[in-house]
């Protein structure tokens, strides 16, 4: 089979991985605007050479899948898969004429700045275009139906993690004395730094963020009182995150809302308790009080009790992080999801 991947905006943190893995039988291209080097992957020249969110490419669009259009004349693959409704529109476009059925995922769907009206109808129109939608979590496919998608056309296909890069063995960056609390993401932090006013013991590390971000950060923890126990890493090369969270005692994630669910299985694979937020994809992943814990984000002192308890139990701790290792690489593995991706092309293209 011939699968093009469509990624108009950024890479996912696992899409390489599934490439190269769903490449071991088959023939896989990665069309991006992105310039990531990789075998089996291509740069579309689309817009000014910088990272642009998806609303501000989309006077690119054009250009992206007149790109995808020029290749895919030359050498027609047998199923297209985009990422974002940014790679959707590009690809319906590009692949028009050609009879090649699109799949789509809306991997950024929960996000707060897609809730705009002008991109949810293009998310809609997206939906019932494509042949299948392969949706990342329950709670997604639940919104996909109110979105008019038809329940027949989505499969849920979870994210998978590179169990290969993280997994328990391995080098952690170094660390001092107190417990470390590690949140990946700034979205959601603002509650890791309010529990940690009830964990004294505790030292809390923030991955994430753009300068904006980190400096709210910064005065919140001044605001109360933990500042000397915050520390801020900014952007954190995704390469680096295997040894970050293994210098972790626990990983906190917390965002209101969870399209994938990335981090907290990237945490789970490296045998780290994860207090996760009860919602979107981490309601599939965690097992609550199993491979980690769940909790309503907005709810600090019930973090903090999580926290305590996990701090404060070795044996506990060393049994929920072998659980959800043991689950990230059994049920999430890369292996396993693209041989899950493979079915829903091998159906769409029935």
């Amino acid at each position: 089979m011939d699968i093009a991947i469509v990624s108009a905006h950024e890479l996912t943190p696992d899409t390489p991985a599934i490439a190269r893995e769903l490449g071991r039988g088959h023939r896989v291209t990665v069309y991006t605007r992105s310039k990531v080097q990789g075998d089996g992957v291509e740069h579309v020249p689309a817009g000014p050479d910088m990272e642009l969110s998806e609303s501000d490419l989309l006077p690119y669009i054009s250009d992206f899948s007149d790109g995808l259009r020029r290749r895919w004349r030359e050498h027609r693959p047998d199923i297209i898969h985009a990422y974002s409704w940014s790679s959707g529109l590009a690809a319906i476009a590009g692949s028009e004429g050609l009879g090649v059925p699109v799949t789509q995922t809306f991997h950024s769907h929960y996000d707060d700045n897609r809730s705009a009206a002008p991109v949810r109808r293009l998310e809609c129109a997206i939906g019932r275009r494509a042949r299948a939608v392969i949706a990342a979590c329950a709670d997604e496919e639940s919104e996909l139906i109110r979105m008019g998608v038809p329940r027949r056309n989505i499969s849920v296909v979870p994210h998978g993690v590179d169990i290969e890069r993280f997994r328990r063995q391995g080098p952690a960056f170094p660390r001092g004395e107190r417990p470390r609390l590690l949140h990946v993401g700034h979205v959601g932090a603002d509650w890791a730094v309010h529990a940690l006013r009830a964990v004294p013991e505790a030292e809390l590390v923030i991955a994430g963020g753009d300068d904006q971000s980190v400096e709210r950060l910064r005065a919140l923890a001044g605001e109360h009182g933990v500042a000397d126990r915050v520390e801020m890493l900014g952007m954190v090369p995704h390469t680096a995150m295997p040894k970050l969270m293994r210098s972790a005692d626990l990983v906190l994630s917390l965002p209101p809302t969870v399209p994938t669910g990335t981090a907290a299985l990237e945490a789970m694979a490296c045998g780290i308790p994860v207090i996760a937020s009860a919602a979107g994809a981490h309601l599939d992943s965690v097992v609550d009080g199993v491979t980690g814990f769940l909790t309503r984000p907005d709810r600090p002192l019930e973090i903090a009790h999580r926290i305590r308890r996990l701090l404060g139990d070795a044996t506990l701790r060393t049994a929920i992080g072998y659980a959800a290792a043991d689950r990230a690489r059994s049920r999430y593995s890369v292996e396993r999801i693209s041989m899950e991706l493979l079915r829903v092309y091998e159906k769409t293209c029935a």
